[in-house]
């Protein structure tokens, strides 16, 4: 058996890894996109390092776009067989996976209108709506804790991950030649403790772990202390500078935390009495699907719901859908709270949002999650000076925040806690993905302190045996 890895291979977006079975049969773990890393990244999109029509199953661990993104193209290419999720992890993949498929019809009639002027060929998106919606007709819903069948002689059981809605840990069962193999894929892994979900479960003894290293390097702020700190950037901006807040939000998992510790807050009596806005379409979506899946709830926001049936809404918190409304948002002065898509504020609404703010010294901008290198949420925290949106340098002038504690990955005490039942000298090989070549290298070592004999840091497209 080998598994080549063509995605997440020293970055953190693009998940896909390949299983390459002796007897010809393939499975692909994941088919993220790339995000953030200009042309690059547009080649790695449209070349997948593998053939889709000779996939034969895919098992996804959740629904964030950098581990979806790409199934329209799969299925668009030639992949036919069948996609294994969770049930939260659907609902969310057919909301996220047409809203990237309406993004990439946007920005591709705008790219040609200008391409149609220089005499140039026109570009095709990666996919379209009808090709999401497509994709759509071969998901499989599977629960967690359930063994399920996903090719003759692979099984598969999901377990807890605790990164967002749905998310899972794929654990395999392969019999291949008399002998079994177990193999765990971690997907993306949460934090213990959650305000929303439960924490990520022990897993079965495996032969071989794919594990992500987002944050293999480093210790988040405590997650107790992340709504006093929310509740002192509010209370500087908002009530002293009389400024607004500006939150570039990930539409899925952060958005909703941030609700719940604003309506916590609310509930205690402490939130000022100001506008709160949620400002994004898929946000919106996501939340309506979040309210939906109470079986992914922890059983203390479970308690917490008998006295407060709506733990993501309050009296002073607008959702916006309307363009119209979001763009009526700039041109009012008044201190606010405004929680926006995207989470590294590289592209929608939140964009206009920091643009319209950064060059006065009484706003804010929060940032609440991990921001890839190149990306406007990574710039605004590095650059001085001026920073450059849209094309165009603004001064920056608005203070920049950053809360670590909102992260829905796990730190590498985290991820020691999640590995702690295994025992390291029954695993024969430990793959790093999902990271910075500079934190895979310090988690790799941790993992090697730690008794894992064999840990690779895989490079894009690189195969191995196992």
């Amino acid at each position: 058996m080998k598994i080549s890895f063509h995605g997440a291979a020293g970055t953190v977006t693009g998940s896909k890894h390949l299983l390459h079975l002796k007897n010809g049969k393939k499975i692909l773990l994941d088919c993220g996109m790339f995000q953030g890393g200009g042309q690059e990244t547009e080649t790695l999109n449209r070349h997948f390092g593998f053939i889709p029509l000779e996939v034969d199953a895919l098992v996804l661990s959740h629904a964030h776009i950098d581990h979806s993104g790409l199934i329209p193209k799969l299925v668009k290419d030639g992949f036919n067989g069948k996609i294994f999720c969770t049930p939260a992890t659907y609902s969310l993949a057919e909301a996220l996976l047409k809203d990237s498929a309406k993004i990439q019809e946007e920005d591709v009639n705008f790219l040609n209108k200008r391409r149609k002027a220089q005499y140039k060929k026109p570009l095709e998106p990666l996919y379209t709506s009808a090709d999401a919606e497509n994709a759509l007709n071969y998901f499989h819903v599977r629960s967690l804790n359930e063994s399920f069948e996903v090719i003759e002689n692979v099984s598969c059981v999901f377990t807890e991950a605790g990164h967002i809605l749905g998310s899972a840990v794929v654990n395999l069962t392969i019999e291949e030649d008399e002998k079994t193999t177990q193999i765990c894929f971690t997907g993306d892994v949460g934090r213990y403790n959650d305000p929303i979900l439960n924490s990520p479960a022990s897993f079965p003894q495996a032969d071989v772990i794919i594990c992500e290293s987002t944050y293999g390097d480093s210790l988040h702020d405590d997650l107790a202390i992340s709504e006093d700190i929310l509740l002192k950037e509010i209370m500087n901006t908002c009530v002293h500078k009389k400024g607004k807040l500006i939150i570039p939000s990930f539409s899925l998992g952060r958005t909703q935390e941030i609700v719940y510790a604003l309506n916590r807050l609310d509930i205690s009596k402490k939130l000022p009495d100001l506008k709160y806005y949620v400002d994004s379409p898929l946000s919106y979506l996501t939340t309506e699907i979040t309210k939906k899946h109470k079986e992914c709830y922890n059983k203390e926001l479970r308690e917490y719901m008998k006295t407060d049936s709506d733990p993501f809404g309050f009296e002073n918190l607008t959702y916006i859908t309307d363009v119209q409304d979001s763009k009526a948002l700039n041109s009012n002065e008044a201190p606010c709270v405004i929680l926006s898509a995207s989470g590294m504020a590289d592209a929608g609404r939140v964009k206009h949002h920091i643009a319209n703010c950064i060059e006065d010294s009484k706003n804010t901008i929060l940032i609440v999650g991990y921001c890839e290198p190149s990306s406007l949420g990574a710039r605004l925290q590095t650059e001085s000076g001026e920073v450059k949106i849209f094309g165009t340098l603004f001064k920056k002038n608005a203070e920049v925040k950053k809360i670590k504690s909102f992260s829905a990955h796990a730190d590498y005490m985290d991820l020691m806690q999640f590995l702690s039942g295994q025992d390291p000298k029954k695993v024969d090989k430990f793959f790093i993905v999902h990271g910075e070549p500079e934190v895979q290298e310090n988690f790799k070592n941790k993992l090697i302190k730690k008794g894992f004999d064999f840990v690779e840091i895989p490079q894009i497209h690189e195969t191995f045996n196992i």
